[in-house]
């Protein structure tokens, strides 16, 4: 049983735990009035919905938008469910979460799909978020019981191949959150936190004539398009983290035995970056923040406080790879890439599957680099399986 302030659960609504840097770096020139470059991390609700939620993705740098098809496409790219080569397929995947900060926070993802014909896939996911139990206390000291702070995100897609080489997909999004266990923050009274979203994917993958049989793959998601999400009536609503991802694949049959993949994505969060204010208070570069899920998503390309520089720093990068051994033993390992002054997220993973009949096991691994030597990501380790049907 753990002994934490209820400010824990308002840290973790404002989604700072991954967000280790210091913020108390000056902003604005106070000689020259120009912009540094300090940390602007863009802050959201429920970062749950961009968490990597599967050992196959997690040992490949979080990897996914152009990945070969699996039961954990949902999450990543609906629309590459068009090309399973099974009929219907579940994954169901356990993470113990943060485990560099508490002992009992953890992550479960169930995935799954099934092919109506030839032409047409439907896809279902549920991710759930676990706290672990909380003792939560007021702003004198005194305990107001201990609470199990939660939240899930319900998925539900339907993918068509347009044609044998292109599907198209549309998921929509159920999401409850419910951190504060109806406490009042000071004055403040919360609640459960609801909200609803919509994916939308595109998936393209071509064979190529040479020596070896090779195949390329492109595809691109933009995901948790959305309402805002609050946790009081009485304060502003967040963004949902609506993200655009945009990826790779090359694979490549060695030999009857041995086949090679190699993957690349590229990520933007669609929300608007946060401005920087003088001392009176008011905008002195960047745009407003308060605008609605439409105009920040479009905003979000070009409101960066130090301009075009900034908006590439914004853009994470995963690269991953993968190896199959006769359909039966899977190495894999990758990176994943986040700008300092963004987040500063940087991991190595690593992680191995195996299949026999129509039972898979998936385990993966992760190892913190970079800067942030206490990552409270660190040492993150998921456990898959999956099951053809």
């Amino acid at each position: 049983m753990k002994k934490i302030l209820l400010l824990i659960a308002i840290i973790l609504i404002s989604n700072n735990i991954f967000a280790q840097l210091d913020n108390d770096n000056l902003e604005i020139d106070q000689l020259s009035g120009k912009v540094t470059d300090g940390a602007r991390i863009i802050s959201t609700g429920v970062p749950l919905l961009i968490i990597a939620p599967d050992a196959r993705s997690g040992a490949m740098g979080d990897v996914g938008a152009a990945s070969t098809p699996d039961a954990n496409s949902v999450h990543w790219n609906a629309a590459k469910l068009a090309f399973m080569e099974n009929n219907a397929g579940v994954s169901f995947t356990y993470s113990p979460w943060l485990r560099e900060l508490v002992s009992d926070i953890e992550l479960l993802y169930l995935g799954g799909y099934y092919k109506l014909n030839e032409r047409s896939t439907l896809g279902a996911s549920l991710t759930y978020f676990s706290l672990g139990a909380i003792d939560f206390f007021d702003q004198e000291g005194m305990a107001t019981g201990t609470y199990k702070p939660n939240e899930f995100a319900m998925d539900l897609a339907y993918t068509m191949k347009l044609n044998e080489n292109f599907a198209i997909s549309l998921t929509g999004r159920y999401i409850r959150s419910d951190l504060t266990q109806g406490q009042n923050v000071g004055t403040t009274s919360t609640h459960a936190a609801n909200a609803g979203a919509a994916d939308l994917g595109l998936y393209y993958q071509k064979a190529i004539k040479a020596e070896k049989p090779s195949e390329y793959a492109l595809g691109l998601q933009i995901s948790n398009l959305g309402s805002k999400i609050s946790y009081s009536d009485n304060m502003d609503s967040e963004f949902l983290p609506a993200n655009l991802r945009i990826g790779g694949r090359y694979s490549m049959d060695l030999d009857q035995f041995n086949k090679i993949s190699f993957m690349m994505d590229f990520n933007k969060l669609l929300v608007p970056t946060p401005p920087v204010y003088d001392t009176l208070g008011y905008i002195f570069a960047g745009m407003d923040p308060n605008v609605g899920v439409f105009q920040g998503a479009i905003q979000s390309f070009y409101d960066a406080p130090n301009g075009f520089k900034e908006e590439i720093q914004e853009i994470s990068l995963s690269v991953g790879a993968e190896y199959w051994y006769n359909k039966v033993l899977a190495l894999r390992a990758g990176y994943f890439y986040e700008a300092k002054n963004k987040g500063a997220r940087q991991y190595l993973t690593l992680g191995a599957g195996i299949k026999y009949n129509v039972m898979g096991l998936d385990i993966s691994y992760l190892i913190a680099t970079g800067q942030l030597n206490n990552n409270p990501l660190k040492n993150t380790l998921r456990v898959g399986l999956n099951f053809d049907l």
